[in-house]
């Protein structure tokens, strides 16, 4: 029953898949197509179900996220019909370009691989994901979370605007090295644009840019903090690379990015522009050599990217993408609130006074 469930989570999600790509080409409203989803996702479960699946938005464990296998509050994909997952389904590819939706099915699929490799072991199920609704989807805010092992996707939408940090992705193996899907690398592309980057380096440069030199830490250094600070050392500066290295930087950060549908895309990439392209930096510790452990970090004055590839013989990736004001939708929250107490109307006279109540609810920080 349980590889059945496996098995029929992974092939509605690919039908779900087909069903969606070609009205994903027009790019409509994330916010809209968010909203639209949820509210179709939860009109298919029990009473139940609903309670399984909603928090309020101030709850506390809306920042309660990890990558690693474990229980989580939420619905699981076990506990759903196969009406109910399509409908899933539909609220997962809502924010994701294709790039970024394909990544999310391929990493829950990895789930079975690990099955096999640990003797049928029951902590590898591709249907324990959990989606977890936060508030009433349509209301001027609210959120919700996907989630289960190598997978966060945390999004909150305000005014129609959306945040999407912090995006996790990972995955065991992170190449597959035999039966039919050998060769398979889901985040093949971040590891291969982040070496192609550091092997550029000058001697010069990487005085700069290697932290650590023949080691690397044993996973990403921010883990599954609820906040962070920028770290320390940031590493080299893309207004000290050649125009060669200032490409590979783009397209490595565009690969992080490029999860999600161009505009939500456009308007991350907006904001590291506007922040100073030149003010990004880069970072790399441990080995070079394909096979070996490494890690790198990207980081900008508003963002954080890590990347490690430590366990398992060095062949086990973890990638997080992080907003320093954002993650949780921090600053979409701290905006809603101002403009909902800078101003409040008054009787007499016409009188307009303005409240300074910058305070934010509790849960906001």
């Amino acid at each position: 029953m349980q590889t059945k469930t496996r098995c029929s989570v992974l092939v509605l999600a690919t039908v779900i898949a087909l069903q969606v790509l070609p009205v994903a080409a027009h790019d409509h409203d994330p916010a809209a197509l968010m909203e639209e989803a949820a509210k179709r996702f939860l009109a298919t479960l029990t009473q139940e179900q609903v309670a399984e699946a909603r928090f309020e938005l101030n709850d506390d464990e809306r920042t309660n996220w990890h990558f690693i296998p474990r229980e989580r509050n939420g619905l699981t994909m076990k506990k759903m019909r196969d009406d109910q997952r399509q409908m899933a389904f539909l609220l997962v590819h809502s924010p994701l370009s294709h790039k970024g939706y394909s990544k999310t099915l391929t990493i829950m699929s990895l789930e079975r691989v690990l099955h096999e490799l640990e003797n049928n072991s029951p902590r590898r199920d591709a249907g324990n994901y959990f989606v977890t609704i936060f508030g009433e989807p349509g209301a001027k805010v609210w959120g919700w979370r996907f989630e289960g092992h190598h997978l966060s996707m945390n999004y909150t939408i305000a005014d129609g605007k959306v945040s999407g940090t912090p995006t996790f992705f990972g995955g065991n193996p992170g190449e597959i090295k035999q039966g039919p899907r050998k060769g398979l690398r889901v985040l093949g592309a971040e590891e291969d644009l982040g070496r192609a980057l550091a092997t550029s380096l000058t001697d010069e440069q990487k005085k700069t840019a290697i932290v650590l030199e023949n080691e690397a830490p044993k996973d990403i250094l921010t883990g599954a903090a609820k906040k962070i600070d920028p770290l320390k050392p940031g590493g080299l500066p893309q207004a000290a690379m050649t125009a060669a290295q200032k490409k590979l930087l783009a397209e490595l950060i565009e690969e992080y990015v490029g999860t999600h549908r161009a505009s939500l895309a456009q308007a991350d990439m907006e904001k590291i522009g506007k922040a100073g392209i030149e003010n990004v930096t880069f970072a790399w510790a441990g080995s070079t050599e394909v096979g070996e452990p490494h890690y790198y970090r990207v980081q900008g004055p508003t963002f954080l990217l890590e990347y490690d590839n430590i366990q398992n013989g060095a062949n086990h990736p973890h990638a997080v993408w992080r907003d320093f004001d954002g993650d949780f939708g921090r600053d979409l929250l701290r905006e809603h609130h101002e403009k909902a107490h800078r101003t409040s109307a008054v009787a007499g006279r016409g009188t307009l006074v303005v409240v300074q109540d910058g305070s934010a609810k509790p849960g906001d920080r």
